[in-house]
C-alpha cells in the first residue's frame, strides 16, 4: 500500500493534482486507514502513471477519461483509442503550425531591426501595430 505522498513522488504528480483527479473521477476514491489517511495500491499507481503519461502527451482530461474507460474494459475494440490518439495528433500538428508561424513572424521582426533608438525600433513598431495581430490571429496559440 502507498500513501498519497509516495504516489506523488513515484509518478511526479503533485498531491493536489492527485486529489483533483479523485474529485473529477479519473482516480477512484482510495481506501483509508482508521486515522483517515489515504492508501493506494499498485493498481492506483499504474492508473496515475497512465494519466500522467497521457497528460505529458497533451491529451485533455476528457480524452484521458475515454482512454481510461477503454483500458478498464480490455475486450473493447481499440479503434476508439486510435481515434482519440489521431485527434490528439491533429491538435499537436495544428499547434506546431501555429508555433512555426509565430517563429517566422518573430524572426522577421528581429531581422528587420537595425538598431538605433527605441523610437526607430522595428520590434516595438511591429508590436504597436495591433491590426496586424488581430488580422493574423497569432494570439490564438494555446
Amino acid at each position: 500500500m502507498h500513501t498519497i505522498g509516495t504516489l506523488a513522488r513515484r509518478t511526479g504528480t503533485k498531491v493536489q493534482t492527485i486529489r483533483y483527479y479523485e474529485q473529477i473521477g479519473l482516480m477512484p476514491e482510495p481506501g483509508r486507514t482508521e486515522g483517515g489517511q489515504r492508501r493506494y495500491g499498485d493498481v492506483d499507481l499504474d492508473r496515475l502513471a497512465f494519466i500522467r503519461h497521457s497528460r505529458q502527451l497533451g491529451f485533455p482530461l476528457e480524452a484521458i477519461r475515454e482512454l481510461l474507460d477503454l483500458s478498464d474494459h480490455p475486450a473493447r475494440d481499440c479503434g476508439a483509442a486510435d481515434s482519440i490518439a489521431r485527434r490528439q495528433l491533429r491538435e499537436v500538428e495544428t499547434r506546431i503550425a501555429r508555433l512555426q508561424a509565430l517563429r517566422s513572424e518573430l524572426e522577421r521582426m528581429i531581422g528587420e531591426c537595425r538598431g538605433g533608438t527605441a523610437s526607430e525600433c522595428r520590434v516595438l513598431e511591429v508590436l504597436r501595430d495591433h491590426s496586424e495581430c488581430l488580422a493574423d490571429d497569432h494570439d490564438a496559440i494555446d
